[in-house]
């Protein structure tokens, strides 16, 4: 285990606490994330691809100054956030993990999530690591190095947005921001023992995001609690961060789906998941065994090609000419691999896929929240991805229970369930197409029912 356990993170609201009481300041906050990415015993330079140290000082102290005068912006003011290397910041070539992108040109402007969080006075400590292009779930990164899982430095941290997770885990940041298009907010979530949530698709823009999907990409934040990330996602969205609704645990509706979401699970999983799933029930919730088979056919989306592959190489074919030979190898060819995707293949896709998504409409209708294990294994060792065959097995092993809600439109929420010594493990929470707020509040129960 880490020195800081991730289960011993301080939240957004506590830290919020602690400003307004005067405990702390921003510039004490800042101070000791950067000393924690500048610390050579630790994974920062492994986990941060670029930092924004004295921007960050500054801000924080104009933060503890307006603070001072009595204007707080929003919950998040003064607190250092982490921001995956994907999103566009004026003035900055905006890399994507990848060094095929250096001679871009720079950013004309900030992403306009990033402008919503400055304009609630976070304080943007820096670009976090990624897998290249966004396109693994495993957190590899041949340029850049990969961070070590703050569990176990050997493991992986997950990807895509593997830096995010290990700057929250880490204590090298209070909150971060990843994308999500098959699990890339989850996965690392679920891996480094901290709470991830990916909204419906269409809630936070994604303009000033170098895409993968432009069907399926999402953006969301990764945190200490269900609230963390209530608060980062309101932001991100737009709107004020309001509290979550008070909901009791007794009489919520929870479906655990028999097909597919529970196969080959590694034992660690499955002790967790049960033993979480038995506690909810004893809490009173209302577990129900449901078949959804859905979610087995929605996997056959990829006999036609899928839908994220062949957008992704639409969007890196001119650049792969270009400059392929600067991609990581392992990312290039499955970009490749869908160069041969007609129009046509694309088109039948989409279709299959808007009709899985009505028939999983309908089946969850009856429910609150469906539950799954996040993950269906631990975090694997950096050594069992070395060779090609393996990386590609466990890839889409970490990514099958993740990406199958990606492809129904689904929000959905990782909250990790293991025990003190366990490796890390995720209980993940799928709401309803739009339901994003009302996901978050049975998600703050289940949290509070297993910490209880």
């Amino acid at each position: 285990m880490s020195a800081l356990s991730p289960n011993r993170l301080p939240t957004l609201a506590g830290l919020a606490a602690d400003l307004a009481a005067g405990r702390t300041t921003s510039v004490e906050l800042v101070e000791a994330a950067l000393a924690r990415i500048e610390d050579p015993a630790g994974e920062g330079a492994r986990t941060y691809t670029k930092t924004y140290a004295a921007a960050a000082r500054a801000a924080a102290a104009a933060s503890d100054r307006l603070r001072a005068l009595g204007q707080v912006p929003s919950p998040l003011a003064g607190l250092p956030i982490s921001i995956k290397d994907l999103f566009d910041v004026a003035g900055e070539v905006t890399l994507a993990g990848s060094v095929a992108l250096d001679d871009r040109p720079p950013a004309a402007a900030d992403a306009p999530i990033v402008r919503r969080l400055r304009a609630a006075g976070a304080v943007i400590i820096g670009k976090t690591n990624m897998v290249e292009f966004a396109y693994s779930g495993l957190g590899l990164n041949p340029h850049y190095g990969t961070p070590g899982n703050p569990f176990d430095r050997a493991r992986v941290p997950g990807g895509s947005s593997s830096g995010a997770g290990v700057s929250v885990a880490d204590g090298m940041a209070a909150a971060a921001i990843g994308t999500d298009t098959g699990g890339s907010v989850r996965i690392p979530a679920a891996f480094c023992g901290l709470a991830g949530f990916k909204p419906t698709q269409r809630r936070v823009t994604r303009e000033g995001a170098i895409p993968l999907s432009t069907s399926l990409d999402s953006i969301g934040p990764l945190a200490a609690s269900v609230a963390c990330c209530a608060l980062v996602d309101a932001i991100l969205a737009g709107e004020a961060p309001t509290s979550l609704a008070q909901l009791p645990l007794a009489g919520l509706r929870l479906a655990v789906p028999q097909h597919v979401v529970l196969d080959g699970l590694a034992p660690v999983v499955a002790t967790a998941f049960g033993r979480a799933v038995r506690r909810l029930a004893d809490a009173g919730a209302r577990i129900v065994e449901a078949p959804m088979a859905v979610l087995g056919r929605v996997l056959d989306i990829y006999q036609l090609g899928g839908v994220a592959a062949p957008e992704a190489y639409a969007w890196h074919r001119a650049l792969i000419a270009r400059a392929g030979h600067r991609y990581d190898p392992r990312v290039r060819s499955r970009l490749e691999a869908a160069s041969g995707t007609s129009a046509a293949d694309y088109i039948a896709a989409r279709e299959f896929r808007a009709a899985r998504i009505a028939e999983f409409d309908a089946e969850t209708r009856p429910f609150d929240a469906v539950l799954a294990p996040t993950i269906a294994v631990p975090p694997p060792r950096q050594d069992e991805v070395a060779a090609d065959a393996d990386y590609m097995r466990l890839n889409g092993v970490v990514l099958r229970n993740t990406t199958i809600f990606n492809l129904l439109d689904r929000c959905a929420l990782s909250l990790p369930i293991q025990a003190p010594g366990e490796l890390p493990v995720g209980l993940m929470l799928v709401g309803e197409t739009g339901q994003d707020r009302r996901l978050l509040a049975v998600g703050q129960a289940v949290e509070g029912a297993l910490a209880a």
